[in-house]
């Protein structure tokens, strides 16, 4: 198989499909639901997990077996039900040039999820192209722990989104802006007598301020 293509979809009021309703697919549900998703469940039997959601207002239940229609409109499908269901969604959604995601399943899939650290603005995604997820968390564990606090990263983050809008306002080339952003990040702690949180991107870059 070629290389995956990462890439992060803005899912935002958009309809989503899971087809499946067990506790796969519930875990699946709240990264969509932190999406914004416009998410519809279908599936013959609903967990009380899931009917919760549809309480609160976070998705649409279809509580039937799947019928290839049901993925029409929809701009992302996510396939957490027994193999040989998730194979006729992975064909139903081949057929509307929809990718789907097989819940540990990676064979009818054509997306694969990952390992996701969220916080204070930055997403980090990991994956092992659905052939070890087990190992995607433990590599999603580690770096989680090697990451500066929210507090701190926020402070990267918005000294990074200031100086992106100054670099563009003066057409600095991208490929300069690395190392003076890594030199802004630096001098956040000049003044201060805590050191900069190891390990650093400028640690692993072997730059210096």
């Amino acid at each position: 198989m070629s290389a995956l293509y990462p890439v992060f979809l803005k899912l935002d009021g958009l309809p989503v499909v899971v087809v499946g309703a067990g506790p796969v697919a519930d875990q699946k549900l709240d990264g969509l639901v932190t999406a914004g998703a416009r998410i519809t469940v279908i599936a013959p039997d609903i967990t009380p997990a899931i009917a919760a959601r549809a309480a609160r207002g976070e998705v649409t239940i279809i509580a039937r077996e799947f019928a290839d229609g049901d993925l029409d409109g929809a701009r992302w499908v996510v396939a957490a039900a027994p193999p040989a269901i998730n194979r006729a969604v992975a064909a139903a959604a081949a057929a509307r040039n929809l990718f789907v995601n097989a819940v540990d399943d990676p064979e009818p899939a054509s997306a694969y999820l990952g390992g996701v650290i969220r916080r204070a603005g930055v997403t980090i995604a990991i994956s092992t192209s659905g052939d070890a997820p087990a190992l995607t968390g433990l590599i999603r564990e580690a770096l989680d722990a090697l990451l500066p606090d929210s507090a701190e990263l926020t402070r990267w983050f918005d000294v990074a989104r200031a100086a992106r809008a100054e670099w563009k306002a003066r057409l600095v080339p991208m490929a300069e802006r690395r190392p003076l952003l890594l030199r802004k990040l630096f001098h956040l702690y000049e003044s201060r007598t805590t050191t900069l949180p190891a390990p650093t991107a400028a640690a692993s870059l072997g730059a210096t301020p």
